[in-house]
């Protein structure tokens, strides 16, 4: 593998940018393999990478249905923070958010990671009755929060409305927390996972899978059958789908996510910026673009497009809380699919399937997990055992009822 840096930045230029090798390799697929995961986004990659780097099991293939990062990696707002309630998600996530700050050297590929600060603002007396449980929470768990009155919060965002319908009273930020380049996170970890001898096939297509004697031994795809060990589902949206094919019924169901991207224009918002009265959320990118959101179809949904109710909804909310931004124009518009279980806290465990283990349940937030849930996952995959920051995030709390609720965590309404 190619090391990235200034010399062969150089060497590129006084080539003609002729000498780069592939990030990836796409070789066929093998017979069989130690461990098959389904699913090249994020979270998949991850866990191929992982069980390579800390386990040193690299007989992987990644089996993606499109091409890499072509799910709900490269659809989404890319924000990652750690502002969770219970303790559970606030060691699951801040781990997370730790692994970011060290990726792009882990990797050699540069995320763009900038921890811009996760601000989220109070709109009434209950809002910011939330918001100071919200910081002493977080600071109880280990978590970086500051709390914020209203002079704060335009201190430090001085572009918002002066004279907004919803009044700002507040605002809890999270310096450590902000966005990075999805498709950088998605093509740093399959350029790692690949170099350390993992397979990637891109365009195959899971159909089945070969169980025998309650154990899953291979998988079924659209380039015939291939043996293996253990399975790692990651797979988002569509986990519901992969779980059939197994003869599984899980807790989740699929929503669509909706996002939008303006026009370019110069730097003008440093940092990340959630509004519960609006819904609405919004960062600026690298490029320029306001990169906004909101809240999910109030359907379920495969669909991963857009459409016109949400794209006023997200206008309306941007600019009241930034009138001069609304003669920008939208640029693009696109939506993920949303895996949302109960109690909004993922699953990472073994299913009734020995050896078929999932990785979902993210709903909103799957993108910020993603070093941690590869972590994680590679983990369980490796040693037969949950990580201790996963072992409550399992299937079993559905039949106890040891749900961890982070609806409210979760950032925006489910």
């Amino acid at each position: 593998m190619t090391r990235y840096g200034a010399l062969s930045l150089l060497r590129g230029g006084l080539s003609g940018q002729t000498n780069w090798q592939p990030a990836w390799r796409e070789p066929a697929p093998k017979s069989g393999y130690d461990v098959v995961i389904i699913g090249g986004g994020g979270h998949g990659l991850a866990t191929a990478h992982y069980l390579a780097a800390n386990h040193g099991i690299t007989n992987v293939a990644v089996i993606e249905r499109g091409w890499i990062g072509g799910g709900n990696t490269g659809r989404n707002t890319t924000i990652i923070r750690s502002n969770y309630f219970f303790p559970q998600s606030a060691a699951f996530y801040d781990f997370s958010v730790r692994l970011y700050e060290g990726l792009t050297r882990a990797l050699d590929y540069n995320i763009m990671f900038s921890q811009r600060g996760m601000w989220m603002l109070a709109h009434d007396r209950h809002g910011l009755e939330m918001l100071r449980r919200s910081a002493n929470a977080m600071r109880l768990n280990g978590v970086d929060a500051e709390l914020h009155d209203e002079a704060g919060v335009r201190a430090a965002i001085p572009q918002l409305n002066p004279n907004p319908r919803f009044p700002v009273l507040g605002g809890l930020c999270q310096p450590r927390g902000g966005s990075a380049r999805h498709d950088a996170v998605a093509w740093g970890y399959a350029r790692a996972a690949s170099a350390a001898g993992v397979h990637i096939l891109q365009n195959t297509e899971v159909t089945g899978f070969r169980i025998a004697g309650g154990r899953v031994t291979g998988v079924q795809t659209s380039r015939g059958e291939i043996g293996c060990g253990k399975v790692g589902v990651a797979v988002a949206g569509h986990s519901s789908v992969v779980g059939k094919l197994a003869g599984l019924s899980l807790p989740v169901q699929s929503y669509a996510l909706q996002a939008f991207v303006s026009e370019p224009v110069k730097p003008c918002l440093d940092t990340v910026v959630l509004s519960p009265a609006t819904g609405t959320y919004l960062s600026q990118s690298d490029k320029g673009e306001l990169v906004m959101g909101a809240g999910l179809d109030l359907f379920l949904s495969y669909a991963q497009r857009g459409s016109l109710p949400w794209m006023e909804q997200t206008a309306a909310g941007v600019i009241e809380l930034f009138p001069q931004f609304s003669r920008l124009r939208f640029l693009r518009q696109w939506a993920g699919i949303c895996d949302v279980v109960h109690d909004s806290s993922p699953i990472i465990d073994e299913s009734e399937v020995a050896g078929l283990h999932f990785n979902c349940g993210w709903g909103t937030g799957g993108f910020k997990a993603i070093p941690a849930g590869g972590w994680c996952l590679a983990h369980h995959l490796a040693t037969g055992e949950a990580h201790a920051l996963a072992k409550d995030f399992g299937f079993a709390r559905f039949r106890t009822g040891a749900l961890i609720d982070e609806a409210a965590g979760a950032g925006i309404a489910h």
